[in-house]
């Protein structure tokens, strides 16, 4: 398989050519050529690559950027490890994924979990002196595109977190394909504040630039004043989550300089879940762009997006990305829905390189996430467009609402009650009733917590814009939704409230 990183493997090559020379990370104040990371990253490679499978410390520093990439160069399995995970979770992710050793930064506190794991320590600290090209000899491209490059832990909410083994190959594909709907180049200048031990962070937001020969600016931590100052300093993308998005929404009215970075943006896109639409129309009123969605997941990184020479659809996550296939299925699981109407509800299934190829150590879970033709069962419910534009309407398992003979996705009547000025956050779930089999259940922030709209209220608000049958029968007013670190809201937490 070619390299993952071309602007890289020129820069290993010619130390003192052009590629090594162009800007590739930077963390706060702290930067990294393609020189230098090759630099920090060929040495540690070498280092590892006996090392069988490693994990990885993964907080928002440069140490853990170089990390990853090391382990890719040495062609050794890398697990991000969220420092955020309690005792009993790393201790299961420890245990399952069985690394040799764990990569962090030097100041790291590491916890118990790790204890009995040898620590290597990454040195960024590089000096030009170094030479490069000599760590080089201990790295092989030719890696197969089937060698796992990443094994990265689902959130664990049916059961202890699942290892999805990533392939080279899938990391390869997706980012060329996004490359090819986003129009993405080693010009652009990325911009993010998101963890580093998931898909959208690690992979699309750290390894994607590094894949065109581009760079990144990581916030550390995302705010809007940093989004400001990078996007009016040459910055050209941004991507996030609706939680960001959000802020950015609330910031826009009282922040002109934001206001005008963002319309400088060549790309905002949102994703990890779905983007209300009264997000999307504040943002675009107020700097001119409009943010795109895509769709993915751990298992499958990406399958669909908005394209950047495409209609910006608010409320849809766009066409399927070169290579994947998409189907929606009856409640069968296996029979395809005949014509897409926009209206009809199916599981999401698909199939291409861009998939996983198994979740670790679980040889029955990986069964049952397939069909037998081969197509991964995603668990999330959508509708597509006769134009091919889907538009996610929830989980399977949280958001699927049957009531009264129709089946109701959860996440259109969440973005009917955002529309209400009384509504400042909503989540909708489903519970039991025994006239209507189930009864839509409306989960709100109010804008004033003091005097927040009434049922009735709402329910006629859902009622006008949607279908009478998709009104909410019961509202719960909360001080806040429970969301987990990527901002997506826990609906198993309000079900089982």
């Amino acid at each position: 398989m070619s390299p993952l990183f071309p602007a890289l493997t020129e820069a290993l090559a010619d130390p003192d050519g052009t590629a090594a020379h162009r800007s590739a990370l930077r963390f706060g104040d702290r930067s990294l050529t393609y020189g230098e990371l090759a630099t920090a990253a060929a040495p540690l490679a070498a280092r590892i690559g006996e090392a069988g499978r490693i994990a990885v410390w993964a907080t928002p520093t440069l140490e853990t950027a170089v990390a990853v990439v090391a382990a890719l160069l040495a062609g050794v399995p890398a697990v991000p490890l969220n420092p955020k995970s309690g005792g009993s979770e790393l201790g299961h992710i420890v245990a399952d994924s069985a690394p040799t050793l764990v990569l962090a930064s030097a100041g790291d506190q590491l916890p118990p979990a790790l204890s009995a794991l040898e620590r290597v320590d990454v040195d960024v600290d590089v000096r030009a002196a170094r030479a490069a090209a000599a760590a080089a000899e201990a790295l092989d491209p030719g890696f197969s595109p089937e060698a796992p490059a990443l094994v990265v832990y689902t959130s664990g909410t049916t059961g202890p977190p699942k290892g999805a083994v990533i392939p080279r190959r899938a990391v390869a594909t997706t980012l060329d394909a996004l490359a090819d709907a986003w129009q993405w180049t080693g010009d652009d200048v990325l911009v993010h504040g998101l963890p580093l031990f998931h898909v959208h962070g690690l992979i699309l937001g750290i390894l994607g630039p590094l894949r065109r020969g581009g760079s990144v600016r990581h916030l550390g931590r995302f705010d809007v004043t940093g989004v400001t100052r990078e996007l009016s300093a040459g910055a050209t993308m941004l991507f996030g989550v609706p939680t960001m998005y959000h802020r950015i929404a609330e910031a826009l009215p009282d922040d002109p300089a934001l206001a005008k970075a963002l319309a400088r943006a060549r790309l905002l896109v949102s994703g990890s879940a779905a983007l209300p639409v009264h997000d999307h129309e504040r943002i675009a009123e107020a700097t001119g762009r409009r943010v795109i969605e895509r769709y993915g997941m751990t298992e499958t990184l990406m399958n669909t997006s908005v394209r950047a020479d495409g209609e910006p659809r608010a409320g849809t996550v766009g066409v399927p990305l070169p290579g994947v296939e998409l189907r929606l299925t009856e409640e069968d699981g296996t029979t395809a829905l005949a014509a897409y109407d926009g209206e009809t509800v199916g599981e999401i299934q698909v199939r291409g390189p861009n998939l996983f190829t198994e979740y670790l150590n679980r040889p029955d879970a990986t069964a049952a996430a397939f069909t037998e033709d081969g197509w991964f069962r995603t668990g999330d419910m959508a509708v597509r467009d006769p134009d091919g534009y889907v538009r996610i309407v929830g989980r399977k398992a949280t958001d699927l609402i049957k009531s009264g003979g129709y089946k109701i996705g959860a996440g259109e009547i969440e973005n009917a009650l955002l529309e209400h000025p009384g509504v400042r956050e909503a989540a909708v779930t489903g519970e039991p009733d025994p006239d209507l089999g189930e009864r839509i259940v409306a989960w709100i922030v109010p804008a004033d917590a003091e005097n927040p709209p009434l049922l009735a209220e709402l329910a006629d608000h859902v009622a006008v814009r949607l279908a009478p049958h998709k009104r909410p029968r019961v509202v719960y007013c909360l001080g806040a939704l429970p969301r987990n670190d990527m901002g997506k809201i826990m609906k198993r937490a309000l079900i089982h409230d």
